[in-house]
């Protein structure tokens, strides 16, 4: 009985029926856009972050930074030859740095592997290096004065000369920097090269610990001409490129990746490292984790995915936090709205039906399946409503999705340190932004905004039946003879 009315009742009043689901639609599409566009952010987010951190990295230990010494700019020193005397030599330098000017020694690695809550722990050697190579061009020296006599009466005859002028000559130089990063190649799931995977060629391998190998990231390699097999010259050592790598997201940040050993031997910093990846044993024990590196080993910063984020700007800042802020609070409005709307329109109807609860009253019906009859046909409008509002929802993050905006994420420093040890990072007191990273807007939506959707869509059938059945249920059968009359 309580099927054959509620459909009945819900054939005859299609068109109420429509708009009550229809605005309860609405609200709870915009619920799953907002709530897939922000799941879209966070993974826009997470890409930038690995791609910097590496794959599995819960946090980076890099040295604390400080002060330069007295005497000490920082900056690469070059110095030439300017008085060759062929002027086709062509010369050229390299200038290899620790990224930073600040290293740890490796035996830290060994001491943060052994704190309380850390799963494993790999040191890397982040060098950057400045290439400067061209040659000058000698100038001639050419006299521009003369000689000449006074033969006029009381002249004197005499001869001046001027000074000789140096014409033509210059330097034409040319300066590439690069960033090349030293790997620990007995450990390869945390560092700088776990966040690519070799897309030609062949990694490393732990029996490489000091070979003279390469891998070259993919930019780079295009940029540079370099295949597998080729040789790669950095400050006058010769590599072999055995492997091209692609980054797993967005653009790497690191050029060329070295053992560890030949990085340290490179940059004349044996035993050092200048950044430690860290991978906790539970997601949870982060915070703790990072408490315990900092009290244990002192003159150290430990730098979080958390205090990483905080530093990223950009576009893709900027959409995160309206679609966090204002879209979260305008689906809460809409749908605080929907639900009113739905509660009155339901309480209008029913207020319509006079004759017939009364009638029905009349008849024997107790209040209570009065209130259960308006009841069920608002949570059928409502599932109805659910069932729009998921499909409007899907279409919305479907066409986000094949839109793909472009996002740009820049990558600050966290200052005293940071993920300015990691790759990447700038040079000496370098506090600017690092990277800039373009990164396509996607927008999954997970079964928990689904299940979202389908209890929102019942929770408006039940307020909006709550207040048509309450005012359904105080009808008296007088109230049908009244309105007949």
């Amino acid at each position: 009985m309580f099927g054959i009315y509620l459909k009945r009742e819900l054939g005859r009043r299609k068109k109420a029926a429509l708009v009550i689901a229809l605005g309860l639609a609405l609200g709870i599409a915009l619920v799953i856009t907002v709530n897939s566009v922000s799941a879209g952010m966070t993974q826009a987010q997470d890409k930038v972050l690995k791609s910097l951190y590496g794959l599995g990295t819960d946090m980076t230990v890099t040295k604390a930074r400080s002060a330069p010494t007295s005497g000490s700019s920082g900056r690469p020193n070059f110095q030439f030859d300017a008085n060759s005397n062929d002027s086709d030599d062509t010369q050229s330098s390299d200038r290899v740095m620790t990224q930073g000017g600040q290293a740890l020694a490796s035996s830290v690695v060994t001491k943060v592997a052994q704190q309380k809550g850390v799963a494993s722990a790999v040191g890397a050697l982040t060098l950057n290096v400045t290439k400067v190579d061209g040659s000058f061009t000698q100038g001639k020296a050419q006299s521009s004065g003369g000689s000449g006599g006074n033969s006029g009466p009381g002249g004197n005859g005499g001869n001046s000369t001027a000074a000789p002028q140096v014409q033509g000559g210059g330097a034409n130089f040319d300066v590439n920097s690069y960033s090349v990063a030293g790997v620990d190649v007995t450990d390869q799931m945390l560092g700088p090269l776990a966040g690519s995977k070799i897309s030609t060629g062949k990694t490393f391998t732990a029996a490489q610990t000091d070979a003279k190998v390469a891998v070259v990231s993919k930019s780079y390699a295009k940029e540079n001409s370099l295949k597998v097999g080729k040789t790669l010259k950095i400050s006058g050592t010769k590599y072999t490129v055995i492997g091209i790598a692609t980054p797993d997201s967005s653009e790497s940040t690191t050029d060329v990746y070295l053992p560890l050993k030949q990085a340290q031997t490179l940059a004349d910093a044996k035993n050092q490292v200048t950044t430690i990846y860290v991978k906790a044993t539970d997601s949870q024990q982060i915070d703790s984790v990072k408490a315990a590196i900092q009290k244990n080993i002192p003159g150290t910063t430990v730098t979080t995915s958390a205090d990483l984020a905080e530093t990223v700007s950009g576009s893709l800042s900027t959409a995160s936090d309206l679609a966090a802020g204002v879209g979260k609070w305008l689906s809460v409005a809409v749908l605080v709205a929907a639900f009113l709307v739905a509660a009155l329109l339901t309480s209008s109807a029913v207020s319509r039906r006079v004759r017939e609860f009364g009638t029905l009253k009349a008849l024997g019906w107790p209040s209570r399946r009065v209130t259960r009859q308006v009841v069920g046909e608002s949570i059928v409008n409502g599932l109805l409503g659910g069932a729009l509002g998921i499909g409007l929802g899907l279409a919305a993050a479907y066409t986000v999705t094949a839109i793909s905006p472009k996002l740009t994420a820049q990558l600050g420093s966290t200052g005293g340190g940071g993920m300015g040890g990691g790759p990447g990072g700038g040079g000496p007191g370098q506090q600017s932004a690092q990277n800039t990273m373009e990164i396509a807007l996607s927008a999954p939506v997970s079964m928990t905004a689904i299940a979202l959707a389908v209890g929102l869509a019942v929770t408006g059938g039940l307020i909006a039946g709550a207040l048509g059945g309450w005012r359904a249920s105080r009808m008296r059968p007088a109230d049908a003879l009244r309105s007949v009359s």
